[in-house]
């Protein structure tokens, strides 16, 4: 298993046997480069924590808890320490992305994912036994009819089965009452989650799209860095003249950044597909479209940085999709944005970690920590709506009026994988390996059935990387518009 895994965390490996359980970890160096290898171990030696992901409080976690000995700057040992100290309900207090598994000398065992479900999580219950992982691909053939998504914000032990400790949508603020207060409280709100995802040893990049979401993370990270004398990295991928391309050398420009391209052909989109395909293990068109795009920049991200900042979530807190526009009042919006916000492990998030993760390159989302998500849910959910002719997302742009040229700021949104290239290269190409007659024969081996022919191309990728699992929990069941 542990060897299936080694792309996410090409420098380092670590395994430890405790009293019924074994721990294994591939290391991606970020936090404490020299020290931070795990398996973790508590001073007394008697439990080890795996983790995966980042704990962007863990200062603050580090200093509540000052009878701890700790032996490294990891801010995995911090929850390590609390875990040991306060047990699982203490996992409420920590701010970030997270799946960690721990292990007692005493045969005590505990598995936890953080509450956005940003980090992978998978486990499987067969003839008495539990196994986990952070990628389906990590179990044996015989354990993959038995795979499932562990749940966001909850944890299990042996003794108490599976418990809930937080949500990805808990209490939301208090909404405001002053439309020009709220622009500036979400502006503050963003620059602060993006200072706080600025954490590590290592440069922090940022994949730039030229849209909204993208360029704002880049325009709030840019000037951190230049206070520290360093200059920001970007990155920007698209066939030859896309609009997105185009698009990001204008931002990269207006910013000073150090610009990095991807330009792509027809050929290597396609030659892709299986590579992504079985890199996000799924077969949804819409994740697969902008997924190529997506691991080619990883690709050439890897080449520079070990973590990048990407846009993630804006669309769902900020109602930036179209069809938003046609649902009848204001809590049938707020409803439907936190239904996205809740369903985004299942999708946007696991295509970002694994197009990134395959390449050992860690993808932090700023738009969704959970400070950034309470706050954007608490706003008032009409503020949201553009009006007729203007683009989604009308409040964000307000709020950072004068950051961007004007131009980029009020740029209409277009789909990843439209602005980059990606749609009308795969789409053609991927429907002419499907017969209407095979697509008609192999639509019900799905719940829901296969949709198109493009859609059944990528199931038969996904079916032979994945024999058995089941595919009910992996298809899209929301437009992702």
């Amino acid at each position: 298993m542990l060897a299936r895994l080694v792309h996410r965390g090409p420098d380092d490996q670590g395994e430890v046997q405790a009293n019924g359980s074994w721990l294994g970890h591939t290391r991606l160096s970020i936090v404490d480069v020299e020290g931070g290898r795990q398996p973790l171990v508590n001073a007394e030696g008697d439990l080890w924590l795996v983790g995966n992901g980042e704990v962007y409080n863990h200062e603050q976690v580090r200093a509540d808890l000052p009878e701890a000995s700790y032996a490294t700057r990891s801010d995995n040992e911090v929850a390590l320490h609390l875990l040991g100290s306060e047990g699982p309900a203490a996992l409420g207090r920590l701010e970030g992305m997270y799946a960690f598994l721990t292990a007692g000398a005493d045969g005590s065992f505990l598995a936890a994912r953080d509450p956005v479900g940003i980090k992978p999580l998978y486990w499987a219950r067969r003839d008495g036994m539990v196994r986990f992982a952070s990628e389906m691909a990590a179990f044996d053939a015989d354990w993959l009819p038995h795979v499932e998504s562990f749940p966001p914000g909850c944890h299990w032990t042996p003794e108490g089965g599976l418990e809930r400790f937080a949500s990805a949508v808990g209490e939301t603020d208090r909404e405001p009452s002053d439309r020009s207060q709220a622009l500036r409280d979400t502006r503050s709100a963003l620059i602060a989650s993006v200072h706080r995802q600025m954490m590590g040893d290592v440069p922090v990049g940022v994949f730039l799209s030229g849209g909204l979401d993208s360029s704002l993370i880049a325009a709030i990270a840019a000037p951190y860095l230049t206070e520290r004398g360093e200059q920001l990295k970007t990155f920007a991928v698209g066939t030859e003249a896309s609009p997105d391309l185009l698009a990001a050398r204008v931002v990269a420009e207006h910013l000073g950044t150090e610009h990095h391209e991807r330009v792509y052909t027809a050929a290597e989109a396609v030659d892709a597909v299986p590579l992504v395909v079985r890199a996000i293990e799924h077969f949804d068109p819409s994740l697969v479209r902008s997924a190529v795009p997506n691991y080619l920049l990883a690709e050439l991200a890897a080449e520079h940085v070990k973590v990048v900042l990407t846009g993630e979530g804006a669309d769902e807190l900020f109602a930036g999709y179209e069809y938003l526009r046609g649902l009848a009042g204001a809590e049938e919006l707020q409803a439907e944005m936190v239904r996205t916000v809740e369903g985004l492990h299942d999708l946007n998030l696991q295509r970002c970690d694994r197009v990134t993760m395959a390449h050992g390159l860690e993808a932090r989302v700023p738009f969704l920590d959970r400070q950034v998500i309470a706050f954007a849910l608490g706003l008032p959910p009409d503020w949201k709506l553009s009006g007729p002719g203007e683009p989604e997302k009308v409040l964000l742009r307000e709020a950072f009026e004068g950051w961007l040229p004007h131009e980029l700021l009020w740029r209409e949104k277009s789909q990843f994988g439209d602005g980059s290239g990606a749609t009308a290269v795969l789409t053609e190409q991927m429907e002419q390996s499907v017969s209407l007659e095979e697509l008609e024969a192999e639509a019900r081996l799905c719940d829901p059935p296969l949709r198109t022919r493009e859609e059944a191309a990528y199931y038969r990728i996904f079916a032979e990387h994945l024999p058995g699992v089941r595919p009910e929990r992996t298809v899209s069941r929301f437009a992702t518009a």
